[in-house]
């Protein structure tokens, strides 16, 4: 349940400041009470709910000082995976994974395909955990906020700059490419940064 929740932000079936109710979170994802409640303190203890003894659980609404603070951990622990990866690349066994999850993520953008985007991005991100072989970053990484980040700030042209950042940090990975790819990696995360910057200080006109 608790990826469940995290994965649901990626194709809003929730969204920040929603209400996270005990009942239906048990039908949604068909477990008892007792799962519900430790999934929601895991996710309480990692920033994603917010829990209020009068008003239950919901998804944390970041303001724009959090958000800048969850891509600046985002930026670092993206460069330090991507290093990771590049450096086992040749002896894990899994560039032709990652080269399939590229053209996976390019074939999920083209169809317009939200939900398959999500999936195969995660999947991207697996990849590249797997390759890095690092016990921390498989513990630490999926903790970063990014998907609330990324909820919140619904932006078309976000979707289009991972399909191209995402290339370009398999490339580097790939070769082996160890600062090429440390550098794409938070390249990658500044892009998004600037893009929702970009969004904080020119709000749509309702």
């Amino acid at each position: 349940m608790f990826y469940g929740i995290v994965n649901g932000l990626e194709v809003q079936t929730f969204v920040p400041s929603q209400r996270l109710v005990e009942s239906d979170l048990a039908a949604l994802f068909k477990v008892g009470r007792n799962s519900v409640r430790e999934a929601l303190q895991r996710l309480a203890a990692e920033g994603f709910v917010e829990l209020s003894r009068h008003k239950g659980a919901a998804v944390r609404l970041l303001s724009a000082e959090d958000t800048l603070a969850v891509l600046d951990v985002a930026e670092r622990m993206t460069g330090l995976l991507a290093r990771s990866a590049a450096i086992n690349a040749s002896s894990s066994g899994l560039v032709a994974a990652l080269k399939t999850c590229v053209e996976d993520i390019s074939a999920a953008d083209a169809a317009q395909d939200v939900v398959l985007f999500a999936k195969v991005r995660r999947r991207f991100y697996r990849v590249l955990l797997d390759m890095s072989g690092s016990r921390e970053l498989k513990r630490l990484f999926p903790a970063i906020q990014l998907p609330i980040v990324l909820a919140q700030h619904r932006l078309p042209s976000l979707q289009k700059i991972r399909v191209r950042d995402y290339r370009q940090i398999a490339t580097a990975v790939a070769a082996g490419q160890v600062d090429a790819a440390d550098a794409a990696g938070m390249a990658h995360v500044q892009h998004v940064r600037e893009e929702i910057v970009r969004l904080l200080n020119d709000p749509p006109a309702d």
